[in-house]
């Protein structure tokens, strides 16, 4: 298949970011690393070859993409203030330079899938609500939903609260809440096996149920635990089934 490594200096980020893209054609699906990872993590784990017949087919066109989870929700020496800050960075990123960058790569094609385990599916959900303008739903696999859960104490400011779906959704409005009740492929997948936390899962269900967001949450068996024979088989079934 197609591979592209890519990168460049992100003023957000006052880093440099790489980006690696898979395919020729397609509907974009931004991928999001799971908790410390990098961009190849999704190829070393052998889930892009699980997925390869789709991209080769031009069904899907993948972009993968560095998280800042070091710098922030996983760092146990950083204040919360400044994790929460470093992930409002991370949003205006993805936002002001991943996006358009996807835009350019994809001219002519649908919207954005965000997708991700684990941690990834953190920001795939997050991106998402936040911003259903850009983004047109999501494949969220193992993931948790409150981002509390990342970190000690009680510090708590509109940058965590801004990136708490749990918290943020249940009160959206307007335009955006308008938005997301017109989506049609937000999918919450989890598996019952060892490690996994489907309640998390069942959690934000039943908050975007309460929305009218429409959404499928898809529990699998207790044989799924929170690893990579799991998305390797949930990644490629909801993209073969759904899109």
């Amino acid at each position: 298949m197609q591979r592209v490594l890519d990168g460049w200096y992100s003023p957000r980020l006052n880093k440099h970011m790489e980006i690696v893209t898979y395919g020729h054609y397609g509907f974009p699906l931004l991928l999001f690393p799971t908790a410390a990872a990098d961009y190849l993590e999704y190829e070393r784990f052998q889930l892009i070859a699980a997925i390869a017949g789709q991209i080769e087919s031009g069904k899907v066109k993948v972009f993968s993409i560095n998280s800042i989870n070091q710098e922030s929700w996983l760092n146990q020496e950083m204040p919360t203030r400044d994790k929460a800050l470093r992930q409002a960075q991370y949003n205006e990123y993805i936002v002001s330079e991943v996006v358009p960058y996807i835009w350019h790569s994809c001219q002519g094609q649908p919207g954005i899938i965000t997708a991700g385990a684990s941690l990834g599916a953190f920001h795939a959900a997050n991106q998402l609500f936040r911003r259903p303008d850009l983004f047109d739903g999501m494949v969220a696999m193992s993931g948790s939903y409150d981002i509390r859960g990342y970190y000690h104490g009680d510090y708590y400011d509109e940058n965590v609260y801004f990136n708490n779906p749990v918290d943020y959704l249940p009160n959206l409005e307007g335009e955006y809440l308008s938005l997301l009740r017109q989506k049609q492929a937000i999918y919450i997948l989890a598996g019952q096996g060892d490690y996994e936390n489907p309640n998390a899962s069942r959690r934000l269900a039943a908050i975007l149920a309460a929305r009218g967001i429409p959404h499928d949450l898809d529990l699998w068996g207790y044989d799924m635990p929170h690893d990579w024979p799991t998305w390797r088989k949930m990644l490629p079934y909801y993209l073969a089934t759904r899109f």
